[in-house]
């Protein structure tokens, strides 16, 4: 074997397994109180394990009052009541090892709660030791005296970023929502606290590394200026380059590793949104930097979300998917840096619906091909809960009252109140959520066709999808055919096919072609073409030159139901992976 790539000189588990997405709360209720719980995830590991899975994420299930889903965490060292003790999360680490599983946690340490003990403290009074383990800032007066935030920041989730506290008579800032006070990083001992408490904590309790939240949002600077002006109809502005990618962001992840990650076997993730420069995202994810193992970029979950409210939905060509896919894809060509592969998350509308068919007719067909795409590209492959079975967007006569997220919630409050409770304007809002909205991710998994889907015993949180007795777990574990069946199968294939599938050089052909989808992937003797038809209809696909005669093509998988096989062409929503000698 010849000299290894820069991006694979380092060949481990966290680059070659699979990883699974499990949101406790709408994954399994084991004790019928229509919440996912940890006992509920540890009944279906032996089920994850024969999918093919290898490490088990866990969304955040740390104390909490639950006012962002767990991302607004009072307590790290304990767990939130409805999810079980600290004794199931135990339990589950131990549960994962025993299968030959690994499992992480998702680590969210930009903010707290505003119920954890640290930020009561901080804002009891201006002279607390703790006041500034968070950002307070003093407020501002327009000519007529009226006060104002200390800048024009639009949080996240609408509404200023910035909330008055009238004890203490200061503004704090948070991102998220008001009840996510952002945890000030230049504070040296609040860094130090925050790695004992949330990072070296779980380490010590066997965890094998973390999924980590808004990872490039800690260093903020100390000036906090306006944002400039995108919508001059609010004084609001949405600046996300003045508070990602800061100055000291390199810095306090070097810190981190130098500090606990490096004295652990254990992977790291990093959300890092708002990264479009590649130098940018290779800095973090560089091997002989060690900061990240790798990132999630959202370049391909972002298509058709509006630029400056996400709801606001623009269509686009399949041709734009494809450069997206193939600058992903080669990013890490010729360094030492890893990337992952995902379409699909608690924070995105399910895939099929997104960028396939979700019609009764195609989503099957639909949900084999984006696994042929997905198994197949270079990078840690992730799946999130449900995706195995093709759960599809929530349905079009769902209401507003239907959804939960917050973020859907305030953007409905915003558009009520900006155009004075138009119908059309709500009926285009609610459209936007239902085609990128979170709550397309957080409908209670689909485990049978009894009632509540088999989540739960009794009426679930949240609504369970419609069309649970025709999408579900135990019909597809009994049905060859299934989708459920062909993941099994693909992530077999991954697994035989390692060095090409996960390692393997990535070129995309045919790119101005807006049907079809064609790229190959190549490791020493070995390739391999991937045909993929993102239509309804029957196409002709484009076959690169060089690629051998009839002949010497293996079809090693596709997901024409009838059998038939015509080289060059292929049926609507009709994908195939052939070897290539």
């Amino acid at each position: 074997m010849g000299s290894l790539p820069p991006s694979v000189h380092q060949r481990t588990w966290w680059k070659e397994g699979t990883v699974y997405q499990v949101w406790p709360a709408s994954y399994k209720d084991s004790n019928g109180d229509g919440v996912g719980d940890i006992q509920g995830i540890i009944s279906t590991l032996d089920y994850l394990k024969d999918l093919g899975i290898d490490v088990l994420w866990v969304s955040p299930m740390y104390d909490s009052p639950q006012k962002d889903m767990g991302y607004d965490i009072s307590n790290y060292e304990n767990i939130y009541p409805k999810y079980g003790s600290l004794a199931d999360a135990e339990e589950l680490i131990k549960e994962c090892h025993v299968r030959g599983m690994r499992i992480i946690f998702d680590l969210v340490i930009n903010h707290t709660s505003d119920q954890h003990t640290w930020f009561k403290q901080s804002r009891s009074s201006k002279d607390n030791p703790k006041r500034d383990w968070y950002i307070w800032r003093p407020a501002k007066y327009d000519k007529d005296g009226n006060r104002k935030p200390p800048n024009n920041w639009r949080a996240h989730f609408g509404g200023s970023a910035w909330e008055w506290d009238e004890q203490s008579q200061e503004y704090f800032l948070h991102l998220f929502c008001p009840e996510q006070p952002d945890l000030n990083w230049e504070n040296s001992i609040t860094r130090d606290a925050v790695y004992a408490s949330a990072v070296k904590f779980w380490l010590e309790k066997g965890v094998d590394g973390f999924r980590i939240d808004t990872v490039n949002m800690y260093s903020k600077g100390t000036t906090l200026p306006d944002a400039p002006i995108v919508d001059p109809s609010t004084e609001l502005q949405f600046g996300p380059h003045l508070f990602c990618n800061g100055p000291r962001m390199h810095e306090f992840l070097r810190e981190i590793n130098e500090k606990v990650l490096r004295h652990y076997d254990c992977m790291t993730v990093g959300e890092l949104p708002h990264t479009p420069d590649t130098a940018s995202v290779l800095r973090y994810i560089s091997a002989k930097d060690p900061m990240l193992n790798m990132v999630f970029q959202f370049d391909i979950v972002d298509l058709g979300q509006g630029s400056d409210y996400k709801f606001e939905t623009v269509p686009y060509p399949l041709t734009t998917l494809k450069a997206t896919i193939a600058r992903l894809q080669t990013l890490i060509t010729g360094t030492d840096a890893w990337t992952t592969a995902f379409l699909e998350n608690h924070d995105q509308a399910r895939s099929i619906s997104r960028f396939a068919s979700d019609s009764p007719k195609n989503r099957v067909r639909s949900g084999k091909l984006l696994a042929m795409l997905l198994a197949t590209l270079t990078g840690t492959l992730y799946i999130y809960q449900g995706q195995e079975i093709g759960m599809i967007n929530v349905p079009p006569h769902w209401q507003p009252d239907d959804f939960k997220d917050v973020e859907a919630i305030n953007y409905l409050s915003l558009v009520r109140a900006r155009f004075h409770n138009s119908p059309s304007a709500i009926a285009t809002a609610v459209d936007g959520i239902r085609a990128v909205g979170r709550d397309n991710a957080r409908t209670p998994v689909q485990w049978d066709s009894s009632p509540h889907a088999g989540f739960s015993t009794v009426k679930p949180w949240m609504r369970v999808h419609d069309d649970y007795p025709s999408i579900n777990v135990a019909d597809q574990v009994a049905n060859p055919n299934s989708v459920l069946q062909f993941w099994k199968r693909m992530l077999r294939m991954r697994k035989d096919h390692l060095d090409c599938f996960i390692y393997g050089d990535f070129e995309m052909f045919d790119p101005t072609d807006e049907h079809t989808l064609t790229f190959s992937k190549t490791w020493e003797g070995e390739r391999v073409l991937v045909c993929l038809n993102f239509s309804a209809d029957r196409r002709r696909v484009f076959v690169p030159e060089g690629w051998g005669a009839e002949g010497q093509w293996e079809i090693l998988v596709g997901n024409g139901e009838d059998g038939y096989v015509e080289r060059g062409w292929l049926e609507g929503w009709e994908g195939r992976i052939y070897r290539v000698r």
